[in-house]
């Protein structure tokens, strides 16, 4: 069973990504409302994926996935980053930090199914080598 993080301080957003990817197989998802509660979330079973939203209180996605790319363990961990932040200065940055795959809102629900679908056999590829 592969698990999915959903990280964003809106719970209609969080719905609506689960809604879209219900239909995936042996997949079961955990959400966050906040960054340090993805982290949490993280520290006690990391996830094969995460989608993360960039403006959140408490802590800024970036940051998020800044902190996960600088631990050994977490630092293959598939990002999606889902924002309403479409300018080319924070996609730049995201690609700094080590993102996978940089979506805004509003999102086309095929593309988050495709990105995500290939993020996790890339997991499961990496796991059998």
């Amino acid at each position: 069973m592969k698990r999915i993080l959903i990280v964003d301080d809106s719970n209609t957003l969080r719905r609506m990504v689960r809604a879209c990817l219900e239909g995936l197989e042996e997949v079961e998802f955990v959400e966050a409302a906040t960054g340090l509660e993805a982290l949490e979330q993280i520290a006690l079973s990391p996830p094969h994926l995460l989608i993360l939203d960039i403006n959140m209180p408490d802590m800024h996605g970036l940051d998020v996935l800044r902190f996960l790319r600088s631990h050994e363990n977490l630092r293959r961990l598939p990002v999606i980053i889902l924002t309403t932040r479409g300018d080319d200065l924070t996609r730049q940055e995201a690609q700094q930090a080590g993102v996978d795959v940089y979506l805004t809102k509003p999102f086309q629900p095929e593309e988050l199914q495709q990105q995500v679908k290939r993020l996790l056999e890339r997991a499961n590829t990496s796991a059998r080598s």
